[in-house]
């Protein structure tokens, strides 16, 4: 069971980190090109798949990656466990408190430009670096799991 929860782990936190730089990277900074008539609906309409299809899946992987503290595989040390998590803590947090009340602001009073940059730098510091470093950790205590390249496993 500690390698499926592993697994399973690994793969949503490197999913939500893919859909959470495309959000970042892609969606975020094309917010200036729709009309402040548009841009209301459009911010909206985007919400909810956001939530379903970046949101949830990140949500489950911080679920999978605490069940790591009592369920993990055996090359893998506690202390990095927590480092993840204290990680996607730092993401959930900066999302909670500085990113979630940008977007209500942005979806009920329309679109700030101020808001946005804020929004952008924030998200930047506050959840792409933490969320890649975690990831980064993800990767390594997959290398541990896998074992050394050409050692049987």
């Amino acid at each position: 069971m500690p390698g499926w929860i592993f697994l399973l782990a690994f793969a949503l936190v490197f999913y939500g980190n893919g859909a959470a730089f495309v959000e970042s990277l892609v969606n975020y900074p094309s917010w200036r090109l729709i009309g402040a008539n548009e841009f209301t609906a459009y911010h909206r309409f985007i919400g909810p798949r956001v939530i379903a299809f970046l949101v949830a899946p990140a949500a489950l992987g911080t679920v999978f990656t605490v069940l790591l503290l009592k369920f993990r595989p055996a090359p893998v040390p506690l202390w990095a466990v927590w480092v993840a998590v204290l990680l996607q803590a730092v993401v959930w947090v900066s999302t909670a408190t500085i990113q979630v009340p940008i977007q209500i602001a942005l979806s009920t009073d329309g679109f700030s430009a101020p808001l946005l940059d804020r929004l952008i730098e924030t998200n930047w510091w506050l959840r792409r670096v933490p969320y890649a470093a975690c990831a980064m950790i993800f990767l390594w205590m997959a290398a541990r799991v896998m074992g050394r390249p050409g050692q049987a496993t």
